[in-house]
């Protein structure tokens, strides 16, 4: 029995955690994807470059690399490439920058391969239109706490300084220590 190309799901993972990619294109391949992995943002553009992808997963964190920034530059080589960030630092803000910048889907680390599967079969392929919710942001119930939301406006400063840690903290009127100290944090978690 031969399977049709055509039903190839070919999927770009972009993380650095060379052991996360590895598991998580093993976990793919055995849902019906092929995996090629970019552990940075030149990697990434290289191989969107040369190969055809119906779907792209993409890290926040990409070591040096900022994963908000790479979204826009994928899409200026992909348009139609269906876009899922990850991220370990979940925050609304966050989800609603890599919304803005063109992702058309974002899931809190850690995630297991079928809620990315799930995520990557929803979004709308090339010629579909965007549901009215494509681009909601689900908001909590009750005000987050204090914490949460410094730590929210600190990834909002930064993701418009597009990772520039020094300018962000001249933004935020901090030194430039105490802000990585507070970025090395991680979030409060909001109560449900």
């Amino acid at each position: 029995m031969t399977s049709d190309p055509t039903d190839t799901k070919r999927v770009l993972l972009v993380d650095d955690d060379e052991v996360f990619t590895r598991v998580l294109a093993r976990a793919l391949a055995a849902r019906g994807f092929e995996a090629a992995v970019a552990h940075d943002a030149a990697q990434a553009r290289t191989l969107l470059r040369t190969q055809p992808f119906q779907f792209a997963v993409l890290d926040l964190k990409l070591g040096a690399d900022n994963g908000l920034a790479l979204i826009p530059e994928l899409k200026a080589l992909h348009p139609e490439l269906p876009i899922l960030l990850l991220t370990g630092y979940a925050s609304i803000a966050t989800a609603v920058e890599a919304i803005k910048r063109g992702a058309d889907d974002y899931l809190a680390k850690p995630v297991d391969a079928d809620a990315i599967v799930a995520a990557l079969l929803a979004t709308p392929r090339s010629g579909e239109a965007h549901g009215a919710g494509a681009a909601e942001v689900a908001l909590p119930h009750a005000p987050p706490p204090l914490k949460r939301l410094e730590w929210e406006h600190i990834h909002r400063v930064l993701a418009e300084c597009d990772g520039n840690v020094s300018e962000t903290a001249r933004r935020l009127g901090l030194h430039r220590r105490t802000l990585q100290r507070k970025l090395a944090k991680h979030p409060v978690r909001e109560s449900r």
